[in-house]
């Protein structure tokens, strides 16, 4: 294994594995993001965005269709807030996460089984934007929404993997 495809399993070095832009654009045709909640300016996928500085974490995300692909190392914090904003708001809201498919760590146990709407396996291993090299683990996109999900956005999400329904 490379030195970075170790890093990023090990989370030493960065955590911040840009987005590949064909996922993105395949998902904002059918979500439509209005914000990137986790980004700098190099590898924003949102005109509007929080970068480290503006510090997502500490925004409300209610009424945003968000879109979410976070440091790895802080995914507890942040698939915590997702779920916690989604469930509290109290207008439609949508937080749509590119995550590791690590199904048996605390996060996914305490807040995706329970919280969200989907989770969608990807077929294969991305590669992210800013690495040589694909990722060394599996990826999925979990969604968080107090809104039913389209036709649209189900068959968008069937064709990058396999989507389960959870609530």
């Amino acid at each position: 294994m490379t030195n970075q495809a170790m890093s990023v399993v090990t989370s030493q070095g960065s955590s911040n594995w840009a987005t590949p832009q064909k996922l993105f654009n395949e998902l904002n045709e059918v979500f439509n993001f209005t914000i990137d909640l986790a980004a700098d300016t190099s590898n924003h996928k949102c005109k509007r965005y929080y970068d480290e500085r503006a510090n997502g974490l500490k925004q409300k995300w209610v009424g945003e269709v968000a879109y979410l692909n976070p440091p790895y190392k802080d995914n507890y914090k942040w698939v915590g807030k997702a779920a916690t904003e989604v469930a509290n708001a109290s207008q439609p809201t949508t937080v749509v996460c590119l995550l590791p498919a690590r199904t048996d760590t605390k996060w996914a146990h305490e807040f995706v089984y329970p919280n969200s709407e989907s989770i969608t396996f990807i077929k294969g291993r991305l590669k992210f934007s800013n690495s040589a090299v694909s990722a060394p683990f599996p990826s999925m996109v979990v969604v968080f929404t107090n809104e039913p999900l389209s036709v649209e956005q189900f068959k968008v999400l069937n064709s990058i993997g396999y989507t389960v329904v959870l609530n």
